[in-house]
């Protein structure tokens, strides 16, 4: 548990978030982003969720609502400072954070590869609104009724490996996540609503080139619907899967314009 002073392994992980974030961005640019790495970096990420990195950015944002009338301390602070830094790292280079470097995400994006029917949310346009709404009702009863939403979802119990109904909320995510793709992240995470604004402008992402041919198979690949030439990429966790089935080498590129 952080504890009242500054935190070390909060730092490491800041400084370990940041640095993941440059060198996936550094390998994505230069094409040697692969499926191997992206591999390596989830396990590891996760690996880290459950030995040191815990309670998670998502769970520190609600901490800082339940205290946002008091003292809030080094560990919510060196957290709010964290987000933010994430934040502007995702409007330099997409959503890095949220696609390998959140264990919360982590768990989700490695159950969706399990061999199983997969069902995409439809409603593109509308699931922003659900996840907005959530992120106010998350507000409300934070601010206004120092209700802890997230707490009842059980993320610190299954990293800390605690059983409990919040371990089995959680693993029932995991579960749902096997056939929908992220139903946390993009449904239920408050940072998941911030990342998905800054990431919309973002400065490098995943674009088509003149060498697309149009042949529509990373629409259909693309498991948030973002991979349209006109889609804004803001829900792009850079999963690869475009790319993966793109028959046109550099049709998808990533960088900046």
């Amino acid at each position: 548990m952080p504890g009242p002073g500054p935190n070390t392994v909060q730092f490491v992980g800041i400084a370990y978030g940041i640095l993941c974030v440059l060198i996936g961005a550094f390998l994505w640019k230069t094409g040697r982003f692969t499926k191997p790495v992206k591999y390596i970096l989830l396990l590891v990420t996760i690996l880290l969720g459950f030995a040191i990195f815990s309670p998670m950015l998502p769970h520190n944002f609600q901490q800082l609502l339940l205290r946002a009338d008091g003292f809030v301390g080094f560990a919510l602070m060196g957290a709010a400072v964290g987000m933010t830094l994430f934040f502007l790292l995702t409007f330099l280079f997409g959503r890095h954070f949220c696609g390998y470097l959140c264990p919360i995400g982590g768990v989700q994006e490695l159950a969706y590869t399990v061999p199983a029917p997969k069902v995409t949310l439809p409603w593109k346009a509308v699931l922003p609104v659900m996840r907005g709404l959530v992120f106010i009702l998350i507000l409300i009863a934070g601010l206004g009724f120092s209700i802890s939403i997230l707490s009842f979802f059980g993320i610190q119990e299954f990293f800390r490996l605690i059983f409990s109904l919040g371990f089995l909320v959680f693993l029932a995510v995991i579960i749902i996540s096997i056939f929908i793709y992220r139903p946390f992240c993009r449904l239920i995470c408050p940072l998941g609503a911030i990342f998905q604004i800054v990431a919309t402008p973002a400065r490098w992402k995943i674009r088509r080139t003149d060498a697309c041919i149009e042949c529509k198979k990373c629409e259909k690949a693309c498991p948030t619907s973002e991979a349209g030439r006109d889609d804004r990429k803001g829900e792009c966790y850079l999963c690869r899967r475009c790319i993966d089935v793109c028959p046109v080498k550099d049709a998808l590129r990533y960088g900046g314009r």
